[in-house]
């Protein structure tokens, strides 16, 4: 008996699938050192003092479980978010949280709305539950509200995706049509906010944070991934309606934070002269990234998040050969994945260090492609 056979006919239809090639796999399937890493929308100026702290005291009680109610964490978010602690659940990041909400909300061959290159995981979810991805192009290299809100409504959509800032362009909606589009969206469909690069964007981005809790229908996600440096240690959060928040409960692995991680957490929201630190730094990483592709003759588009898109002028194969011979020089960069988005290269905010690597090595590469 074939091993696929014990499996469910879904699962043996799937193929293996992984949504993000990290640097780890170039290095190994390339035999490339990377020696800039900004290309994963990874926060390369890292948790502050206090964090590291908190977390290296932590170790010595890793031998424990985390608190299966995650209640110091939670009652934390509330306090800094100004809301209710039954208002708020955790999970293993952002992604963590789109398999358990897609594991809540989706069944074999149900319609699910996204923007089309919008962000590869939460497809990945999808897939995995059997649910139907309907896609909607970008408008100017922007997701487009009216496009979503029109596949839920002809789909009769029971879920849609919309993150705001957007991955993978760093572009964005003001706080006015994010809730224009929330409210409008039919009292039978979900909608998944995700706000994971809510604390780099332009005030005015994000609605209040109690906004939407009303409506039993919005699940807004959040991290610590970004902003507070701390992607490997798996904190994400939602802020919904007390029932919505609360489902979490009832299909989460209740086992899964990490302690040392949790800890880092709580240290991060008590810390936020660091974090303001860090927010004035990833501007200015920004900026610089900007500077160095108009020297190049490329073009950055703005961005309200930790990386910036960077519009190449031609097709998906010139950026492909941009990615690959950066990589030849040892900085790690992406790219989108669906034209015509596929046009730009995307680069993330790193230490200085990083980014002269990258003005030195990006004219070189464009000078041996053509």
């Amino acid at each position: 008996m074939s091993t696929f056979e014990y499996f469910t006919p879904l699962v043996r239809d799937l193929p293996a699938t992984i949504p993000f090639v990290g640097p780890e796999a170039i290095e190994r399937n390339r035999n490339l050192l990377v020696a800039a890493r900004i290309g994963a929308n990874e926060n390369g100026f890292g948790p502050s003092p206090r964090v590291k702290a908190a977390m290296a005291a932590a170790i010595d009680e890793s031998w424990k479980y985390s608190d299966p109610e995650n209640f110091a964490l939670r009652e934390a978010l509330a306090n800094h978010l100004g809301l209710d602690r039954h208002e708020v659940n955790v999970g293993e990041g952002i992604d963590g949280l789109l398999g358990e909400i897609v594991r809540m909300t989706i069944e074999k061959g149900m319609p699910v709305v996204t923007s089309l290159g919008g962000y590869p995981t939460f497809n990945y979810h999808v897939n995995g539950y059997g649910g139907r991805l309907v896609t909607v192009p970008y408008k100017d290299d922007k997701e487009d509200l009216d496009g979503l809100l029109d596949a839920v409504k002809r789909e009769k959509a029971p879920l849609v995706y919309f993150a705001n800032p957007d991955n993978p362009m760093g572009s964005w909606h003001d706080a006015g049509a994010v809730l224009a589009f929330a409210r409008a969206i039919p009292d039978e469909t979900l909608l998944i906010l995700d706000e994971a690069y809510g604390e780099t964007a332009p005030q005015g981005t994000l609605p209040a944070n109690e906004a939407l809790l009303d409506r039993p229908n919005v699940i807004r996600t959040r991290t610590f991934s970004k902003a507070y440096g701390l992607a490997g240690a798996r904190i994400g959060y939602v802020i919904a309606a007390r029932g919505t928040a609360q489902a979490f409960d009832k299909i989460r692995n209740h086992f899964g934070m990490n302690r040392v991680g949790v800890a880092g957490a709580i240290a991060a929201l008590a810390d936020q002269d660091y974090l303001a630190d860090t927010l004035a730094k990833i501007a200015a990483a920004r900026d610089r990234i900007g500077m160095i592709a108009r020297a190049n003759g490329l073009a950055p588009l703005p961005s309200a998040t930790n990386f910036v898109a960077i519009d190449c002028h031609r097709d998906g194969t010139y950026a492909r050969a941009i990615v690959d011979g950066l990589m030849e020089e040892g900085v790690f960069i992406r790219m989108p994945g669906v034209a015509p988005l596929n046009r730009c290269i995307r680069v993330s905010v790193g230490p200085e260090s990083d980014l002269d690597l990258f003005e030195k090595a990006l004219p070189k590469v464009l000078a041996k492609i053509g």
